[in-house]
């Protein structure tokens, strides 16, 4: 009767353990932001900034995986105290990190526009992820020919379909609004 109770408590016990205690592997494990990238996007309430987070944060693993120049080094230094260093990891993992950098990113234009559909910074987000997104996957294309595992193939799978939801995304809005008011040529204009 006491091993029945006590193999009852070892299972159940066992079954409490929530599943981010027992990582299957370390790739599942390895968290897509740094403490102080997501302390940024906390403090980010405005739908823009946020997305301005999210790409600069995906910028710095695309610098972890190139490498930076002297101007790069110059604004890590700068950046490192509000920032931390530059994320590290295998290739595979800093390409999955930018993958999964941009699915939040895509989240969270989605929930504003669950919320607010006619947001006005839904399209200025969207645009600035776009943008960004296609000079990251510019810098990346080639690496992916020369993928080394399956993992990092996987990494680029899905790097690549969060790109292309986010530039379909993107080429569904309507063209930007002219700004109201006179533009400087037309002011220069008046006053000759």
């Amino acid at each position: 009767m006491i091993a029945r109770a006590y193999i009852f408590l070892v299972t159940t016990s066992l079954l409490l353990i929530p599943a981010q205690a027992m990582p299957i592997n370390s790739t599942q494990a390895r968290e897509h932001l740094t403490p102080q990238e997501i302390d940024l996007v906390k403090d980010a309430q405005v739908l823009d900034k946020r997305i301005d987070v999210f790409i600069k944060a995906a910028e710095r693993r695309l610098l972890a995986l190139n490498g930076s120049d002297a101007a790069s080094a110059k604004q890590l230094k700068k950046d490192s105290e509000s920032w931390g260093e530059l994320p590290s990891g295998t290739r595979a993992e800093l390409i999955g990190d930018i993958a999964r950098i941009l699915d939040e990113a895509i989240t969270n234009i989605d929930d504003v526009s669950y919320r607010d559909e006619k947001n006005p910074l839904i399209p200025k987000a969207l645009r600035n992820l776009a943008a960004a997104t296609s000079r990251i996957v510019d810098q990346l294309k080639p690496l992916q020919a020369q993928a080394k595992s399956d993992a990092e193939a996987s990494s680029f799978d899905q790097l690549l379909e969060n790109a292309e939801s986010i530039l379909q995304a993107a080429n569904k809005l309507p063209p930007p609004a002219e700004q109201k008011g006179k533009s400087k040529t037309e002011k220069t204009k008046g006053t000759n």
